[in-house]
């Protein structure tokens, strides 16, 4: 009997391994269809193109230096990867993490060491979210790094979720219709961004990041805030998750579809020249 239950339990082990397996090869196929084609549908990569990736320790930069490292091996063009790191010196950070990974990983990075954890805390009024102070701070650094090292694009892991809730938080606290491009030119002109996650949904991510095991590094500095305003549209996507399946993706497909004659912005669309037609419609008489 009891060599019956060893053995029927290592039979139990191996079949749980080989859907575990199963599970993860189909969601990492479904990461790569959906990067792919973003890369594709943008024009995000060319033949010798510098890929900066920002890397923060989350999920999100993983995933998207893991697939993008994917892509690489398999691409029918040639392009480099940097990952980069801005260490904020956040008290507690662990230093050794992302070395110690992207160098088991085999990639090139850069480790950036700039204070400015204190100085966001300095410039933030008690009580209101560090994230405009700390996204400029971040901004100036990384685009003026990219110089440096000579990178034609700058990789970032936002992904569909993050598109969809920055348009509803422009939508209700800004009064526009604006969200984060998949392809952008930074303000100074000088730097390309790309989001090659953009049709990717966060739980898939979120997926991938458990199943690959990544030694996530929390951040001390917006990840502890619970008042931010993000977060109430964050909630609202789930529940919509939960009660309407398809929506959010219905919502971040409607960026594609843009009718600005239905719309009201009289800059995108000349409402005041709207005139009839000169032509004669003739009409056929049925009897």
């Amino acid at each position: 009997m009891k060599e019956g239950a060893r053995l029927e339990s290592t039979e139990l082990a191996l079949k749980d391994t080989r859907k575990k397996r199963f599970e993860m090869n189909r969601c990492h196929k479904k990461l790569r269809r959906l990067v792919g084609q973003a890369i594709e549908d943008f024009g995000m990569l060319e033949q010798n193109d510098k890929v900066m990736v920002c890397l923060s320790g989350g999920k999100d930069s993983y995933t998207l230096l893991d697939i993008l490292m994917s892509f690489q091996r398999h691409a029918p063009i040639d392009f480099e990867l940097v990952a980069v790191n801005l260490d904020q010196k956040q008290p507690g950070f662990p230093e050794e993490v992302l070395p110690k990974y992207l160098q088991d990983q085999g990639v090139d990075f850069d480790i950036i060491e700039e204070d400015t954890f204190s100085i966001v805390k300095k410039l933030t009024p008690e009580g209101k979210t560090t994230c405009p102070v700390c996204s400029r701070l971040r901004r100036g650094i990384l685009y003026s790094h990219a110089q440096k090292i000579g990178a034609t694009k700058i990789a970032l892991g936002h992904h569909l979720d993050d598109v969809v809730e920055t348009l509803f938080l422009n939508m209700f606290y800004g009064g526009r219709m604006k969200s984060m491009p998949a392809k952008l030119r930074s303000d100074d002109e000088k730097n390309i961004l790309i989001r090659p996650l953009f049709y990717c949904r966060e739980k898939l991510i979120q997926r991938w990041s458990q199943y690959r095991s990544f030694p996530i590094i929390p951040c001390n500095l917006c990840g502890s805030q619970d008042n931010l305003q993000r977060q109430a549209i964050k909630q609202m996507l789930v529940g919509w998750d939960r009660q309407f399946p398809g929506r959010v993706e219905s919502i971040a497909r409607s960026l594609s579809h843009i009718t600005p004659s239905h719309l009201a912005d009289h800059e995108l669309f000349d409402f005041k020249s709207l005139q009839v037609s000169d032509e004669l419609i003739s009409l056929t008489q049925i009897d």
